[in-house]
């Protein structure tokens, strides 16, 4: 076994299936988070819980931005790979609460880079977000990774956007390989709360009415999470040469409209939702649909599972382990 991996944001979403996976696969982890009340944290713990199960994760419970504390997680456990995960997540939460975001995304990710340039980090992975390509139409093409990203639409996509400028910055500076990931719409069990699918599971099951913004015009380029693992992994195991920093599409690459991903989730749960449809609101964009070809490239990267599978793979999930959460 080499040396341990960092996976910051380990109690989230996504983070916990990354640890899992190289947990599966034979590596060691050390995982941080501060698990902050932005949504249940009931549900933080629960996830958490499967990884402490296995004797090669190490759990830290801390804040990002505490720089001194994270070089002295990097420098002593002789880290040598991050897997950057933790953010202030959430678009709309961004417009009533911007020192959230300034925290931990962006003086989060300057205390990564900081440790990196440090300690002989050989590879640094981080989260950037689909967001950072603002209000674009969904046209028949897919967002490219050269395409502009001048014109953020919310806080929370200046601040991914600040955060690929800040490694590019460190990778010329200071030689570390970095890759960036602009995640698409990411879905799947031990999902977060605070996302549509999940929203909508909920409020559906209470027999309460969904409010749908955008009147149901809106496409989302949703991406199963197992599917977003492999990409995660694949570009781990790849870093750019010595100085390099790519950003890469992680996407599904399949645009779903809003209305149409609500009727598959109707049928995977057996309920009707009663549907109240609201404009547009603040920040939010009206469609997202990732080229993913450069990460194909790389990696060999092509999601498998379509939305309707994924959906009764997290209905599945919900049945069982939300009530225990909530």
């Amino acid at each position: 076994m080499g040396d341990p991996v960092l996976v910051t944001g380990a109690a989230g979403f996504i983070g916990m299936h990354v640890a899992e996976r190289l947990l599966a696969r034979g590596e060691a982890v050390i995982g941080i988070d501060n698990f902050n009340a932005y949504y249940d944290t009931g549900l933080k713990e629960a996830r958490v819980a499967r990884l402490l199960a296995r004797p090669d994760f190490i759990l830290v419970r801390g804040d990002i931005a505490d720089a001194p504390q994270v070089m002295d997680i990097v420098r002593g456990g002789k880290v040598r790979r991050i897997v950057h995960l933790a953010a202030q997540a959430g678009v709309r939460y961004s417009i009533d609460n911007p020192f959230a975001y300034e925290r931990s995304n962006l003086a989060g990710h300057l205390s990564i880079l900081e440790a990196a340039r440090h300690n002989a980090v050989t590879h640094l992975v981080y989260a950037s977000s689909s967001s950072v390509y603002g209000a674009r139409p969904l046209t028949g093409e897919g967002f490219r990774e050269d395409d502009p990203t001048v014109s953020p639409v919310s806080l929370y996509a200046a601040t991914k956007r600040a955060c690929e400028l800040l490694s590019a910055s460190y990778a010329h500076l200071y030689g570390f390989p970095q890759s960036g990931l602009r995640f698409f719409t990411v879905y799947g069990p031990w999902g977060r709360p605070d996302m549509a699918y999940f929203r909508f599971a909920e409020q559906m099951r209470r027999g309460e009415p969904i409010e749908v913004y955008g009147e149901g015009r809106m496409a989302r380029d949703f991406t199963y999470v197992d599917d977003i693992v492999d990409g995660i992994i694949g570009v781990l195991d790849r870093p750019p040469a010595q100085g390099g920093h790519e950003v890469y599409n992680i996407g599904d690459s399949h645009p779903v409209g809003l209305l149409d991903m609500i009727s598959t989730l109707e049928d995977v749960l057996g309920m009707r939702a009663e549907k109240i449809m609201r404009p547009m609101q603040a920040g939010d964009v009206p469609a997202t649909y990732a080229d993913i070809s450069k990460l194909h490239a790389l990696t060999g990267y092509k999601p498998r599972v379509m939305l309707r599978e994924g959906l009764e793979r997290f209905a599945g999930w919900f049945a069982r382990y939300r009530p225990r959460a909530a």
